[in-house]
């Protein structure tokens, strides 16, 4: 483990503090421990400092500043740690038991600073320690020794005498009591390490307590090193086959945990898949089954990935209707033992928050969050790109430490189902995580998928963004160059993990297809399909060339066919039903002269769009238009349209550009100027299913009676 520790860094860190105890070299070590996955894996643990604090008596206090609950250590700010009355914490700890609820309540009424955040469940723990700093992590290999037969016994070897080994204990006070008693026993220890749990290190500065953190994961990693005395097997060699499978399997895989009903929008989820050859061979190992269906590493990742995936047995992977219908009896029969295993466990969990609802509500709150499936991978389920992300890289760490554990001789000994079922149940862990079952908000685009083309232009920018800002994960398509680049490049600033760039010819059916193949290979599937690309040309009837009418025929007529026809083959497949939006045009029912070829290739569009609106809807599938008028640009993008509509128009008329703008906002009812906003709005309207409607028609025009659809 390499320490990366910067002087200048910790320096520059600690003189740019708002304020003289704002914890800013904490803040930095602690972003130095999140940056590292096999440390604090997604921002896992807990960091702290101890201080003073002025009331405004002039009175000091002593204070805990501790990380709030949910916040990531890799992108802490100092604002994010809560300071706590550290004399009244030290009073806590004499008690015999204290409650979620009541640990909460206290931990908010003893701030020493106004906090919207909720201190960490371990707040205690760090309380119970003298130590100025207190840094607490995940490392992948101290899990790796704890979680062993012979776990405490492995640490000692491993780290010397000089650390405490805790025995594991419920988070909160009981975990506070069980470190208080053992550095009582041992009050020359270095540090802790508390079983299925993680490492706990301190010193009087930061930097000894991050040093002593790399030093001691350090000596973990080297002694896990030492040649195994088994083997899982050799690894299979990457091979493409495994690919072209999970590609065919992934929308049936998607639609089995996604929405029982096509407008339950909120129960879409997102895929992450794990086709690595280390994850294979485990899978396809004899032993591969055991170590998969263990519990998790740490407690801590239960509200992420659930007690157990679920492994599917013999899997028909050659077979695309076989294989859904072994895939939903086993969903069902996963969510029916998950349920079983919930009210069994109810009425002894020790929670403050009620079991009740658990144990009572439907199946569907149950599902799996991780399915393994020999043969072809690990595929994890979440409600956004960052959460399945999320839940992929923990079950990755978490096959890695098992195997790690078989190869040196031992065994792998989780928590047993009671304190597991505390953890992944208790107020506390649902609170940090937020509701992590798959919601069912009647417009939650949160874990939705929307293919835009023609992505780059003007409307089709406007309407990336506004299904961003909705939540929604958009695959961008335009043609292959710096425009679609540079759209993604900006938004993915603003909407990390949920924006891809997918260069797509949409006049070429191989392109299509593996528009749609990256699409599925990135999130799983897609559910709402926008048809926006489009070109236009100027000439008369008289003057119109072949060429020039086929080319814009190839794009607006052939290209939008080739995609509809993609997409209802794929939401066939997925089976969760699905929204096409086609961008029509005012000119589809009040054509402009010397615009017969984009009125015409648009009508044709138009009539392709109310075909599939027959078609499809048998299959839950609502494809309805928008037809917008006069949009010439969308911020800093201008529309390509207007770039080849716009000069004749305006010589036309006399008119500069601004002149032209201002002509086309008057001549509408409204005199209103419509903007790629006001289109977006418009396809947010239908794919959020808010009427029962398809094969319909939106005009975004201002009102122009000659263009009213009829």
């Amino acid at each position: 483990m390499q320490n990366r520790w910067s002087e200048s860094d910790a320096a520059a860190a600690a003189q740019a503090a708002s304020c003289e105890n704002s914890p800013a070299l904490l803040t930095y070590a602690t972003r130095l421990l999140g940056s590292e996955p096999d440390l604090a894996l997604h921002g896992g643990g807990n960091t702290s400092c101890k201080g003073t604090l002025l009331n405004l008596l002039g009175e000091e206090q002593s204070a805990l500043f501790i990380k709030a609950s949910g916040v990531s250590l890799a992108t802490i700010q100092p604002s994010d740690f809560v300071a706590l009355d550290l004399a009244y914490l030290t009073r806590l700890l004499n008690l015999a038991a204290l409650s979620d609820e009541a640990m909460a309540g206290e931990f908010a009424c003893h701030c020493l600073r106004p906090s919207s955040r909720r201190a960490s469940v371990e707040t205690l723990l760090h309380a119970v320690l003298p130590h100025g700093f207190v840094l607490h992590t995940h490392p992948s290999a101290i899990l790796a020794l704890t979680n062993r037969t012979g776990g405490a016994e492995a640490v000692t070897a491993a780290l010397g005498q000089e650390i405490a080994v805790v025995a594991y204990a419920r988070v909160g006070l009981d975990l506070a009591h069980a470190v208080r008693d053992a550095m009582a026993r041992r009050p020359r220890a270095h540090a802790l390490v508390l079983m299925h749990h993680g490492l706990v290190t301190w010193g009087a500065t930061v930097r000894a307590a991050y040093d002593a953190t790399i030093e001691l994961v350090s000596r973990a990693e080297t002694y896990l090193e030492k040649r195994p005395v088994r083997s899982l097997g050799t690894p299979p060699a990457p091979t493409s086959d495994r690919e072209e499978k999970y590609l065919k399997l992934a929308p049936i895989i998607r639609g089995a945990l996604g929405p029982k009903a096509p407008d339950a929008l909120g129960d879409r989820v997102i895929l992450q898949a794990l086709l690595d050859p280390e994850v294979m061979q485990l899978l396809d190992a004899p032993e591969g089954k055991k170590l998969a269906l263990s519990a998790p590493l740490t407690p801590d990742y239960l509200i992420r990935t659930r007690r157990v995936p679920l492994w599917l047995d013999y899997p028909i992977l050659d077979d695309a209707k076989a294989f859904k219908q072994q895939l939903a009896q086993a969903v069902a029969a996963f969510a029916a033992e998950y349920q079983g295993y919930v009210r069994r466990h109810a009425g002894e969990a020790q929670v403050t928050c009620s079991p009740a609802p658990h144990a009572t509500s439907e199946p569907r709150d149950f599902l799996p969050r991780v399915l393994m499936i020999p043969g072809l991978g690990v595929v994890c389920i979440g409600k956004s790109a960052a959460d399945a992300a999320m839940i992929r890289d923990i079950t990755r760490q978490g096959l890695a430490a098992k195997t790690a554990i078989y190869q040196a001789g031992a065994e792998y000994v989780p928590l047993d189902d009671q304190h597991l079922f505390d953890m992944e149940f208790r107020e506390y862990q649902q609170a940090k995580a937020g509701e992590r079952g798959l919601g069912d908000a009647a417009h939650d685009l949160h874990g939705s998928v929307a293919l835009v083309t023609g992505a780059a232009g003007a409307i089709g920018s406007g309407i990336c963004e506004a299904l961003l800002e909705q939540g929604c994960h958009v695959a961008a398509t335009d043609l292959f160059g710096p425009a679609l680049d540079g759209l993604v490049a900006e938004l993915v600033q603003r909407y990390p993990s949920r924006v891809v760039a997918v260069p797509m010819d949409v006049t070429d059916p191989a392109s299509v297809i593996a528009g749609f193949a990256k699409i599925i290979r990135t999130w799983g599937g897609l559910d709402c399909v926008i048809v926006n690309a489009g070109i236009a040309h100027v000439a008369p009837l008289t003057e119109l060339g072949l060429d020039a009418f086929r080319r814009l025929e190839s794009v607006n007529v052939e290209g939008t066919l080739l995609v509809l026809a993609e997409a209802g083959r794929h939401f066939a497949l997925q089976g969760t039903g699905g929204d096409v939006v086609l961008i029509s045009t005012k000119n589809v029912f009040a054509p402009g002269a010397g615009f017969g070829a984009y009125s015409a290739t648009k009508a044709a569009a138009h009539q392709l769009a109310r075909v599939a609106s027959l078609e499809l809807a048998p299959i839950g599938v609502r494809v309805n238009m928008v037809a917008p008028d006069a949009v010439f640009s969308h911020g800093q993008k201008r529309s390509g349209l207007w770039a080849a509509v716009g000069p004749n128009r305006m010589k036309a008329r006399g008119l500069d550009e601004r002149g032209l703008e201002e002509y086309y906002r008057s001549r509408n009812l409204l005199k209103a100027q419509v903007t790629a906003e006001d289109v977006a709005r418009a396809v947010l309207f239908f794919i959020t299913r808010q009427t029962p409607t398809t094969g319909a028609t939106i005009p975004v025009d201002g009102g122009l009676p000659d263009a009213t659809p009829r």
